[in-house]
């Protein structure tokens, strides 16, 4: 897990820029992004360093951070040019950020070691010396009393680790390489961190593990406001990741107010999707499993699935056609309001890439995290405690609003089942981690699973762990299963929108 739900100097970096941003775009007047100039000296003021070695290098890394959050592309320390250089581009709310999706400020990264053992100074320098005696490569020497490791001659296998008393030897790994799925981080010619993109599937594990803050997405908090202060409407299509991220206590009806105050036309929640994405699921569960395909894993998490397409080719059509939650959401928005936008609000870096596909592109304009818009909050100074409630359409079933949580989307899917076919045994699979999730394909492969529905979900907890969110994974989920509780529908079956999803899957 990591650092992950401990509020750090991070956050307070990641969340200054973002609310800098929005103002810079809520305050924009055509052509002048002069401001851009000075914001770096805002969030890091003084002559003395806060967090690194020199102030200079920690605004430079702030002006790099904010090009990302604006969707402008990153800039080696040896390029000169102003921060504000082609930020004109991003102006046009139409602009896509430039791919790769997930970036590496290389001089933020602390070319942490990989894959390395270690004697920490707790070595008492015993005389068993149990290390050297189990050590199958002679790599383990004793200097002044202390053991030492010769790097040339280790392999790695940990044996001295797990045999010494005192737990003095230790493995170094990169942190941001421990919490990738994929593999996809190597070392550049410099020892610093480096993403294989033909690998990457921007689940954002990496940026919400680095501890130095080194690896960052890229949003469009910048366009999204533009497209608010314009005559389209905008919609806020909210994923049901959402319970406790904007603080403790923020009822459905404060947020609706909040998304309002911030220059959205109106909220859904992404969980009336849910419904519809469970229905389509259900139905191809029960044509093609087992006729046609072995098992049937689920859409919703894109991570997942271009993970599972891309290393099990031959399989890739056991992976449910079924559309995910968040397009469902924006083609029924889209059909109510012909001439909208609309921005999917949610924890997940991945849905930004899923977005930016070609044939996604039309139904969803803007993809912001949770994070994100609580920088937008802070720019428009909304306060939680003194916003009105709204009253707020109660629509979503509980099923569809446990979609956030690992193990919600399959027994959603399973509920839908059962409720035509009480008779039926559906077994069940899920898996949360990319390496967790690829263990589960390759045992449904081997012919473990042969029937199942298997979930799938790139990040720990499922969407709750998501890259995009603020609240601890174990406190968000609870949220989410309070919020469930006081949904009117029960199941997706019972959805008010079954009747128009043939129009939506066209």
């Amino acid at each position: 897990m990591g650092m992950r739900g401990i509020h750090t100097s991070i956050n307070d970096i990641r969340r200054a820029i973002f609310t800098e941003v929005a103002r810079l775009s809520y305050n924009y007047k055509e052509g002048d992004l002069s401001e851009m100039e000075l914001i770096p000296y805002r969030i890091i003021p003084g002559e003395v360093s806060h967090y690194r070695d020199s102030v200079f290098l920690e605004r430079a890394i702030i002006k790099e951070r904010m090009r990302l959050a604006m969707g402008l592309t990153l800039r080696k320390a040896s390029e000169h040019a102003p921060v504000s250089t082609g930020a004109e581009e991003c102006v046009h709310p139409e602009k896509y950020y430039q791919p790769p999706l997930i970036n590496i400020i290389k001089f933020a990264c602390h070319s942490c070691p990989d894959n390395k053992v270690v004697v920490t100074n707790q070595c008492q320098g015993c005389l068993a010396r149990p290390c050297s005696q189990v050590c199958p490569k002679d790599a383990i020497r004793f200097e002044h009393g202390q053991a030492h490791i010769d790097e040339s001659k280790c392999i790695k296998c940990g044996r001295c680790m797990s045999v010494c008393q005192y737990g003095a030897i230790l493995r170094m790994e990169r942190p941001c390489a421990k919490a990738c799925g994929m593999k996809a981080i190597r070392s550049d010619e410099y020892g610093r961190a480096d993403i294989d993109q033909d690998k990457c599937v921007s689940c954002g594990m990496c940026l919400a593990n680095c501890p130095f803050g080194a690896i960052a997405d890229k949003a469009q908090i910048f366009q999204c406001i533009q497209a608010l202060k314009s005559e389209t409407p905008v919609y806020a299509a909210i994923a049901p990741a959402v319970g406790g991220q904007f603080g403790k206590n923020i009822t459905p009806g404060k947020l609706r107010a909040a998304f309002k105050a911030l220059g959205f036309a109106d909220v859904v929640e992404v969980a009336i999707g849910a419904d519809l994405c469970t229905l389509q699921e259900a139905e191809d569960f029960l044509k093609e499993v087992p006729d046609k395909l072995p098992f049937m894993g689920t859409s919703c998490c894109p991570a997942w699935s271009v993970m599972a397409k891309k290393e099990f080719p031959k399989y890739a059509e056991c992976i449910s056609m079924a559309l995910t939650p968040m397009v469902l959401t924006g083609r029924l928005l889209k059909k109510e309001h012909p001439e909208c936008k609309v921005a999917f609000i949610g924890p997940c870096a991945a849905k930004k890439l899923e977005a930016s596909r070609r044939t996604i592109r039309s139904d969803i304009d803007f993809v912001l995290t949770f994070e994100e818009v609580l920088g937008m909050f802070e720019a428009k100074e909304i306060d939680f405690a003194k916003i009105e409630e709204l009253p707020v359409p109660n629509s979503a079933s509980a099923d569809g609003r446990g979609f956030a949580v690992s193990g919600g989307v399959a027994s959603a899917v399973v509920n839908c089942i059962k409720h035509n076919h009480p008779d039926m045994d559906v077994k069940v699979e899920h898996a949360e981690g990319l390496d967790e999730c690829r263990k589960m394909l390759r045992l449904a492969i081997a012919g473990k699973y042969n029937g199942y529905l298997l979930e799938g979900m790139a990040c720990p907890g499922g969407c709750v762990g998501g890259a995009g969110t603020v609240s601890l994974i174990t406190q968000a989920a609870g949220e989410v299963a309070r919020f469930k509780k006081t949904s009117e529908r029960e199941h997706a079956y019972e959805s008010e929108y079954e009747t128009i999803l043939p129009e939506l899957e066209e």
